[in-house]
């Protein structure tokens, strides 16, 4: 299992990236349904657990940290921010920490950085058990799951986090309001069945 923290490997893709510079993810298009996300149980030091589908019907933007990244740290308040806004229209963040001993150090990530929504603590194969990756693959922390309100995942960072744009506010920004629009539920429409003939004696 190789890690490695986003902020470094953005440091390090500035002059990566200059000569093929990636476009922004559109943000004009609804982004594509990539799979339904799993079940995915969330501990916290308080000794409850919470389940991801507890938050159907939220827009979810779960973040897999680790509490001592300061790319994570940095990401957490910005959420923050973010929950701030958007949380009154739908918005749920959730920080599921994977370092080693995470739950020893959830208490102070939280109160160090005034994140101001869930974090909780999970581990590093169950995390990468949800994300479908290999425990030995290489990654970058944190890594971010966007679900929407029908339990949908649309979006997910690269696993070596290659992708700098993934990364950016605006991208958040755009996810945010672009699932928002979206309904929780798809609208059926039923047409009414005709009534049969009565049988004439």
């Amino acid at each position: 299992m190789r890690l490695a923290c986003a902020a470094l490997l953005l440091a390090a893709g500035i002059g990566l990236n200059a000569a093929t510079p990636k476009a922004e993810p559109s943000k004009t298009e609804a982004p594509p349904v990539l799979r339904k996300s799993p079940e995915f149980v969330i501990k916290f030091v308080d000794g409850h657990q919470m389940l991801l589908s507890s938050l159907t019907g939220k827009v979810v933007a779960l973040l897999m940290v680790h509490t001592t990244c300061p790319h994570c740290q940095h990401t957490s308040q910005v959420f923050t921010q973010l929950y701030n806004e958007y949380g009154p229209r739908g918005f749920q963040p959730v920080d599921a920490a994977f370092n080693t001993m995470a739950n020893l150090y959830v208490a102070e990530f939280v109160k160090n950085f005034s994140i101001g929504y869930p974090v909780g603590y999970s581990t590093p194969e169950e995390v990468m058990a949800y994300l479908n990756r290999n425990i030995m693959e290489r990654y970058t922390v944190p890594q971010i799951v966007w679900i929407d309100r029908k339990g949908n995942i649309r979006s997910e960072t690269p696993s070596a986090g290659d992708d700098p744009s993934f990364y950016t506010e605006s991208y958040w920004r755009n996810m945010i309001e672009t699932l928002l629009k979206e309904p929780a539920t798809t609208t059926t429409h039923h047409t009414a069945a005709k009534p049969k003939p009565v049988a004439q004696n």
